[in-house]
Formats: C-alpha cells, structure tokens, sequence
C-alpha cells in the first residue's frame, strides 16, 4: 500500500474542498451519500484523498452541493486539458439548469439527477 506521502496532492486538495462544502451545505457524510447514491465509504477515502472519483461521481457531488463539476475540478488543480474529450462532450444541458433563474435550487437539482439517470441509462 502506498505510504500517504505518495497520493497525489490534487486528490487532497479536491476532497478537503469536498469536505469543506459538505460542512458549509451542513450535510453529514451519510446525507452527501444519500444525495448522490455514491456510499459513505467510498465519499469518505475521496474525502481524504485516496481514491480518484470519475466525473460522474464528480458531477454527482457537485449536483448535490450545488456547484459546478467544474468548479471542483479546479479546486483540485486539473486543467481543462487534463479533463480531456470527457467534458469536452458533455452537453450544455446541465448548465442551462443551472443557470435558469426560474427554477429553484430544489428543481435544478431534481432535474440534472433526472437528465443524468435518462443519460447514464443509455450507456
């Protein structure tokens, strides 16, 4: 098993910016895997940063903490060029509904995990 000092630093600093905004939404672990069907255990080594989440699980964190998937790649340091063809292809959807001024923080959210099970079910 590799020591501490051999993971990589931006995983770190992704999952204490997790941490952080879990803490700020006031949700407990338990409650932040409820809200993006991803189990504690696995939310908690990204956390700590020993495990590297796929975007999905990414942008499902961010769904559930109301920011963009974005926002937490940068926070750990990744490049719009390291994230590679897989944003890249990602739609303009979610960011519409994120960006409706109509629609509460409530309904957003309903609606991306809608889209997104819609998308995840084709693949």
């Amino acid at each position: 098993m590799a020591s501490e000092d051999e993971w990589d630093p931006r995983l770190r600093q992704l999952g204490e910016y997790i941490r952080v905004q879990r803490r700020m939404a006031d949700l407990s672990l338990r409650g932040l895997a409820e809200l993006t069907q991803v189990s504690n255990a696995y939310l908690s080594q990204i956390e700590r940063g020993l495990h590297q989440p796929s975007l999905r699980v990414i942008e499902s964190i961010a769904a559930a903490l109301n920011i963009s998937a974005d926002t937490l790649l940068s926070q750990a340091g990744i490049t719009n060029r390291e994230r590679g063809d897989a944003l890249a292809a990602r739609t303009d959807t979610e960011t519409a509904i994120r960006n409706d001024p109509d629609l509460s923080p409530e309904e957003r959210d309903a609606l991306i995990r809608v889209y997104q099970n819609f998308k995840n079910s084709r693949a």
